[in-house]
């Protein structure tokens, strides 16, 4: 004989001791019920388009509350004609469900090939344009911040999610400027705020520029030596910095932890989908990703690699 169905005032019960509980796991520990069987009653009320007639005022056991600051930083991505951008949609989206407090842009978000030095005159320079180049980053910073602006676009004022946004220009960014050095007669019509990164409400700090945010300093690289060479490791800039310290620039992860003082040197990594030619295919073979600091408070927290192929399963 077919299963009798159950009734409606019994699936009623299933959802108000979810919402009374908080989720329909403590709901079976507190009534003695399978928990399969609380959720089986639970979604054929939702279905029948039921909802519960009790409202929990005191807050929930299980609340996310956060645990002191939460940094997000965005290694290197070099957003240039011809590359895929659509992992920009996905940090996007990911920066608004998790609201970060202060969102850190490390530097080489534009990769400006247009003004490289190194290839000038071989046949992959064929083609490219400053214009190109300028516009290609735009459109790329249009797409990270789309999320957020639909987001705040159908919410109140007081509703409206905006995180503090801190961008270090890196070397690619830097090629512009030093354009306009070494040719004089280029200054004033070419510069690296031709990318216009405060349009999107960027603090925007000069190449080589430390800034520190929460006691964590960020820069796109950090020097060692009178020759101003970058650090060659995390362990090295640790050393060099004495406080935690978080840049960018290279293609690899590197992370050193002081065992006292428990500041943390990293590497970012990268973060863009496309290969470079120039690394071959063992230097392309790295981590691709964002880096999530949790419980950021006086220079110390706890950090999270969060993988691009990860955001991509998640929002792509």
């Amino acid at each position: 004989m077919p299963t009798p169905p159950t009734p409606e005032h019994v699936l009623q019960q299933a959802l108000d001791l979810v919402e009374i509980h908080g989720s329909s796991h403590l709901a079976a520990l507190h009534c003695g019920v399978p928990r399969s069987t609380l959720d089986d009653r639970a979604r054929t009320a939702r279905l029948k388009g039921l909802r519960p007639t009790v409202r929990k005022d005191a807050p929930r056991i299980y609340t996310r509350q956060r645990l002191g600051r939460m940094h997000l930083v965005i290694p290197d991505v070099q957003a240039k004609p011809g590359v895929r951008t659509d992992h920009l949609d996905w940090i996007g989206n990911y920066i608004v469900e998790k609201q970060p407090d202060v969102v850190v842009c490390i530097g080489d978000f534009a990769d400006m090939p247009s003004l490289s030095s190194y290839d000038k005159g071989m046949l992959d320079a064929e083609g490219r344009r400053y214009n190109r180049d300028v516009d290609a980053a735009r459109k790329a910073m249009d797409r990270l911040w789309k999320p957020l602006d639909d987001w705040n676009r159908t919410r109140k004022p007081e509703e409206q999610y905006t995180p503090r946004k801190v961008l270090t220009k890196g070397n690619h960014e830097h090629r512009a400027d030093r354009l306009a050095e070494l040719q004089p007669e280029l200054h004033g019509t070419i510069s690296s705020n031709d990318l216009q990164f405060a349009d999107w409400g960027w603090e925007v700090y000069p190449f080589l520029e430390v800034v520190q945010v929460d006691g964590i300093e960020y820069c796109h690289y950090f020097t060692s030596g009178v020759m101003g060479r970058p650090v060659s490791s995390a362990a090295a800039m640790l050393r060099e910095r004495q406080r935690s310290c978080t840049q960018g620039h290279v293609q690899f992860t590197d992370m050193a932890i002081h065992r006292k003082t428990q500041n943390i040197g990293l590497f970012a990594g990268i973060c863009y989908l496309h290969n470079e030619k120039y690394l071959g295919p063992q230097g392309n073979d790295t981590r691709r990703q964002i880096v999530v600091k949790h419980e950021v408070s006086e220079g110390r927290y706890d950090p999270m690699f969060v993988s691009l192929k990860f955001l991509e399963k998640a929002y792509g």
